[in-house]
């Protein structure tokens, strides 16, 4: 099996095996927090991130960029852990690992906190003018940004943060820029007037990730609109009492035979007078309420749609409301004027009296409604109809179903497929536009006439729209989505590192439709249909990254990790962006993992209390404990309940390691002295090299399989129970030269393959243990060698194992003082078992606190273990009271199977199961399962007793 060897910079692969005998000799006591105060700048400041391998096999992430006003919360915790696992795996693999590193500008987040901050002198920001205000926000970003670099450092994370990158600096920006320029120009994006989710606040769109929904003590209105001939009312009722000023219909549904006569007809609206339409749609529920709903289609999303289905063009949806979500004259100028100017939330009171007032309100019912809040501003969001950018995402999105169905994007879990399918399948043009002013201003200019010229500087613009035109900037910004789905390529050195080979055939129409449609039930809008209609068979094309430069050589990706609550507002626009632009997938693999939930399976939050802090369990149990915690936890397709007790567990781990460590260079065990397993005699040491092997193989196969939570288990149960518990304890006195070797052969692949998991500690060890001639982070990942798989050790150490095992557990369960040695008859035994005791008598001795071995009857009363044929019997004559151990033994059944039967009558009850809170049902699950198994080990106590 080879061993460890290095591989960066000025070290060649045939350096000398490294020098056991130097040893440093490690303190009594493990201190996480020194340790990593002095690995990581060491790491850093000598390149080890980034060795130099330019004839290596390449492997590449990239880090979610996270904003530059952030602070590391533990679900970043999880996913750089995850990121961190794999590159440093991939470095010990020998590979070009580069994981790209960098922050995201964070537009609304940026401009808040710097709006605050001037705030705070008394200037506002339309004080400043908008270039003196960006110089401020510059400022702030040198000042106080990236805080969250700092807590990523603490966390291990190995990034390449030489080349740091900013979703704002001048070379993304122009990869930014090319990418809007040329989708304008190939006709996938365009101007438009639809809906979006409008910050009053904030002044600005925002996207559905920005919008949190929160169940708030509401009312429900009703309210009758008489008909239009006088014959009756139609009664409707809204949450939003406010928007009947800009209805313009009442929708029924077409097979609701109590409408039927009246679809066609028209209502008028109280306090304006507007006359409506009822029309037939199968929005409306007959099943809910009266079956008839109120459309306001400027100021619903569910409307909207129904209003295009009706004809209503979104130049003609009336809106009463300006930026700032008070009212305004609608177009047909029928609001009356003393509620033009009022809040909308004064105006809802003021329209509720005038309904009554009118006889026209029914009744007001308490509600509990779900009501969409800014998540940074913390008003309610309002449906907007404004002009804004869109990309034809429908279009784009086409050849990414395609790339995950062909299985040139893996999907893990692949359970996940079925929701990226459902959304792209079904995807609305996307809102790239933002009324903000800190971010990648929109390369659109305007002149009086109207006309847009979109083009990568003014000059081009000028040039297009002639030398007299008089041009205007469009002031929006895009989207910080819109530029983080470049990032997979526009970090490596797009477009300045490749060129652009025009295509002579554009996307290909789905069949049945007119060429470039939008997708099934989306509409095709005024914007959209003009920019189907111009594109032309010629206008695509692709990039080729240049030779030998960073982009061809890590485009595309190796692995993205993610988590799943980000799969469309990032994950799926890379991948349209990335195929779209370089032609190929942006990423092999998609890994998606589950939120980091609190102990009883609660989603974490501010408002719950429940939120814990990543670095403050950094400062209490040491990085290596946190990671290796929530990478053992993180099982594929399930949440994480993170336990603090885990955390210490692990911490407890590596105090274990630690202590492994230094009982070795109190023995004279210290580094390998060679690559390969040194050669073994002795059956414990041919045992556990077989052992390592077999950890490898299997570690190799769940870290191909992106199986975290196996991964650190593997190694967990191998360190701890194969090496410390067992074979540390097996050698103990009987140390010669070949055990010395195999020992520490042995811990150096621990430390190798622990190493991604708990980067500081192992570092620490490993050069504790000897001079090395290069750091652990470089070292070479373990090959797994099956000749040195022994047939023959194995078999016999397990045979120990299981002996010594079964006398412990005896022992504790029948309550025998641990001081007390016992004698050790055997029954019925082969010749090989008797002679395996005869080669082992010193180790079962020393281990099971036996005092000797007869193979003599043994009389009174005893504890029986059986190991494959022989029976084993423990007299306790004397040791213990028999008969009171016995009646202890079944009055502990007793309570435990009542315990446990009453759990599964209330588990059994559908009532309980599905009414009560998931944490209470998980909880009673876990109990059962405690109760069953105490039952199981008194029961067979009560058997060992006979």
């Amino acid at each position: 099996m080879a061993g460890l060897i290095a591989g960066s910079k000025g070290l060649a692969e045939t350096l000398p095996p490294a020098n056991s005998g130097a040893m440093s000799e490690l303190p009594k006591t493990f201190d996480p927090s020194e340790i990593e105060a002095r690995w990581y700048p060491h790491w850093e400041e000598k390149g080890l991130f980034r060795p130099e391998r330019p004839q290596a096999e390449p492997w590449t992430i990239v880090n979610p960029p996270p904003n530059v006003t952030g602070s590391l919360h533990i679900g970043h915790a999880l996913d750089n852990t995850l990121q961190d696992v794999l590159a440093r795996h991939a470095r010990l693999q020998g590979k070009d690992a580069l994981w790209v590193v960098g922050m995201d500008h964070a537009g609304i987040a940026t401009q808040m906190v710097v709006e605050r901050n001037l705030e705070a002198e008394g200037v506002r920001r339309t004080d400043l003018g908008r270039e003196e205000f960006l110089k401020r926000v510059w400022q702030w970003k040198a000042e106080s940004g990236g805080e969250i670099t700092r807590q990523l450092r603490r966390l291990g994370c190995s990034m390449d943060w030489a080349n740091e990158r900013f979703t704002m600096d001048p070379g993304f920006s122009a990869a930014v820029i090319r990418v809007f320029v040329q989708l304008y120009r190939e006709k996938l994006l365009y101007r438009d007037k639809r809906l979006v989710n409008w910050d009053p606040k904030l002044g600005t769109a925002i996207s559905d990730l920005e919008v949190e929904t929160r169940e708030i003590r509401g009312k429900f209105w009703h309210l009758r609109y008489p008909l239009e001939d006088g014959s009756g009312f139609v009664h409707v009722a809204t949450t939003r009492p406010e928007t009947m000023l800009a209805d313009m219909a009442v929708a029924v549904h077409p097979e609701d035979e109590r409408y039927t006569a009246l679809v066609g007809k028209k209502v008028r609206l109280p306090i304006t007078g507007r006359l409506i339409p009822i029309i037939a749609d199968e929005h409306a529920d007959p099943e809910l309420g009266s079956g008839a709903v109120k459309i306001t289609p400027g100021h619903d999303f569910n409307d909207f749609e129904v209003g295009k289905r009706s004809g209503f063009r979104a130049a003609d949806m009336l809106n009463m409301l300006d930026a700032g979500g008070h009212v305004v004259q609608t177009a047909d100028g029928l609001i009356p004027e003393e509620l033009v100017g009022l809040d909308r939330f004064e105006a809802r009171k003021r329209v509720e009296a005038m309904l009554e007032e009118q006889g026209l309100l029914d009744k007001v019912e308490d509600r509990t409604i779900q009501t969409p809040y800014g998540d940074r501003s913390g008003v309610v969001i309002e449906p907007w109809l404004t002009d804004q950018w869109y990309v034809d995402a429908a279009t784009l999105a086409r050849p990414a179903i395609e790339a995950v169905r062909s299985g040139k994007i893996k999907v893990v879990p692949k359970t996940w497929e079925k929701t990226w399918f459902n959304w792209l399948e079904n995807i609305q043009p996307w809102c790239v536009s933002r009324q903000l002013w800190w971010g990648h201003q929109i390369p659109a200019w305007y002149d009086d006439n109207g006309n847009v010229y979109v083009a990568e500087t003014e000059e081009e613009a000028r040039a297009e729209a002639g030398e007299r035109a008089a041009l205007r900037r469009d002031s929006d910004v895009l989207d910080t989505w819109f530029s983080s789905a470049l990032w997979p390529f526009g970090t490596l050195g797009w477009p300045h590192d490749a060129e652009f080979v025009p295509s002579t055939a554009g996307p290909e129409p789905v069949e049945g439709r007119s060429f470039f449609p939008a997708s099934a039930g989306q509409e095709e809008s005024g914007g959209l249909r003009q920019a189907q209609a111009e594109r032309a068979a010629g206008a695509g094309g692709k990039w080729v990254a240049t030779p030998g430069t960073k982009l061809a050589r890590h485009y595309p990706n190796d692995v993205l990790i993610s988590g799943f609550d980000i799969i469309f507002f990032w994950d799926a626009r890379m991948a349209m962006q990335g195929i779209h632009f370089m032609g190929e997938v942006p990423w092999k693999t998609l890994y998606l993992h589950g939120l980091v939930r609190d102990a009883k399976g609660q989603k974490m939050s501010k408002s719950k209390g429940n939120t814990v802090d990543p670095l403050g369990l950094i400062d209490k149990y040491g990085a290596d404990a946190l990671r290796f915690t929530l990478a053992a936890m993180e099982s594929q397709g399930r949440d994480i309940k993170l336990e603090e007790r885990r955390i210490e567990g692990y911490r407890n781990f590596a105090t274990k390691l630690w202590n492994a460590a230094r009982f070795c260079q109190s023995n004279g065990i210290g580094a390998s002295a060679g690559l390969e397993p040194p050669r073994a005699t002795l059956p414990v040491n041919r045992w556990i090299v077989s052992e390592t092997v077999k950890t490898v193989q299997a570690l190799d196969l769940a870290m191909a399989e992106l199986r975290f939570d196996e991964s650190a288990n593997l190694i967990y149960h191998f360190t701890w129970a194969s090496f410390c518990d067992w074979y540390l304890e097996l050698i103990k006195g009987r140390i010669d030269e070949e055990t010395r070797a195999v020992a520490g052969w042995v811990l150096d692949q621990i430390l190798v393959m622990l190493h991604p998991f708990m980067p500081f500690i192992t570092e620490e060890l490993w050069h504790a243990m000897g001079e090395r001639p290069y750091e652990l982070i470089l070292a070479r990942w373990p090959m797994p060698d099956a000749r040195a798989l022994d047939p023959e050790a194995g078999p016999e150490i397990d045979w120990l194992i299981r002996l010594v095992s079964g006398i412990r557990g005896a022992r504790s369960e029948l309550s025998v003082p641990p001081g007390a040695k016992l004698a050790l008859h055997v029954r019925d035994s082969s010749e090989a078992t008797k002679a395996r005791l005869e080669r082992n008598a010193a180790a079962i001795q020393r281990l099971a606190r036996i005092e000797g071995v007869s193979f003599e009857e043994a009389g009174g009363g005893a504890a029986q273990i059986v190991v494959d044929e022989a029976t084993f019997i423990l007299p306790l004559e004397g040791v213990i009271d028999i008969e009171a151990e016995r009646g202890r033994l079944a009055k502990a059944l007793v309570t435990a199977e009542k315990e446990r039967d009453s759990l599964a009558q209330r588990l059994g009850n559908p009532s309980f199961v599905e009414r009560a809170k998931p944490e209470a049902v998980e909880k009673a699950r876990a109990d059962h399962a405690e109760k069953a198994s105490d039952a199981e080990k008194y029961r067979a106590a009560l058997a060992r007793l006979g």
